[in-house]
């Protein structure tokens, strides 16, 4: 009888070169995606509409690559009523922003339920691929690269605020939320209702501050180029068409009140 004798040391190599050579790749992968990301937010037409298309090449590339799984990445619609009450917790925190805006009269909403609809579908994506990018592509990502839950969950914090910029609303706002969506990312493992949570605050800042005050909650040098518009109903019903322009006016614009 022979008996093959296997080294554990040269198995623990393996691992150690396999594990290294997932890190390199996934500092790679985040590098230049959050570095792309930046510069689209910073570039004037028309570079940044060159930005923006390899940006988002780039993202859906390596997620492709790079692939995750269902579950692990959160996008399986199997755990979205444990974590629903996250959604119903921010309609509350914004139903109190908005009784608040009245009492402010800061308050400006479309007149009808579909006009509202009409004006925020496209900003509901954008909440979602928002989350998408925070927990899919860059907290998964640092999970591998830091060495523990808590170092990963602040990078991802950090670098979602540096992303808004010099608004002064939403880079706190960003900061406090991104903080509590990879927590809850973490425990729930649900894109969907974070993203809806988003949405909700998103929506609630765009009709309870005015434009002048968040420039339109535009971020990057959309928000040190932004001019008000010339009208009150611009200022605050637009948001589909620039949604629909995102292209021509780059993503910079998005992120923006019913109108801009």
């Amino acid at each position: 009888m022979t008996f093959m004798l296997v080294d554990k040391r040269d198995t623990c190599g393996t691992g150690n070169l396999l594990s290294g050579g997932r890190k390199r790749r996934d500092l790679l992968e985040l590098s230049i995606g959050y570095g792309l990301i930046l510069l689209t937010i910073w570039t004037p037409q028309p570079w940044q509409r060159l930005f923006y298309c390899v940006a988002l090449a780039w993202v859906l590339l390596v997620t492709m690559v790079s692939f995750d799984g269902w579950s692990t990445m959160g996008l399986r619609f199997s755990g979205s009523l444990r974590s629903l009450w996250v959604a119903g917790a921010a309609l509350l925190l914004a139903a109190a922003a908005v009784n608040l805006a009245g009492r402010l009269h800061t308050l400006h909403v479309p007149g009808y339920p579909t006009m509202f609809v009409k004006h925020y579908w496209g900003y509901v994506i954008w909440a979602f691929v928002q989350e998408f990018l925070l927990l899919d592509f860059v907290l998964l990502r640092l999970l591998r690269l830091l060495p523990d839950r808590k170092a990963a969950v602040l990078a991802a914090t950090g670098l979602f605020a540096l992303a808004h910029l010099p608004n002064p609303i939403l880079t706190p706002v960003t900061l406090f939320w991104g903080f509590a969506a990879c927590l809850l990312f973490l425990q729930y493992r649900n894109v969907y209702t974070l993203a809806m949570a988003h949405a909700i605050f998103g929506i609630c800042i765009s009709i309870t501050v005015p434009g002048p005050i968040d420039h339109n909650m535009r971020v990057g040098l959309g928000y040190l180029t932004y001019r008000p518009p010339s009208s009150q109903t611009e200022s605050h019903f637009g948001f589909t068409e620039a949604w629909a322009n995102c292209i021509d006016q780059g993503p910079s614009s998005l992120p923006t009140r019913p109108t801009s």
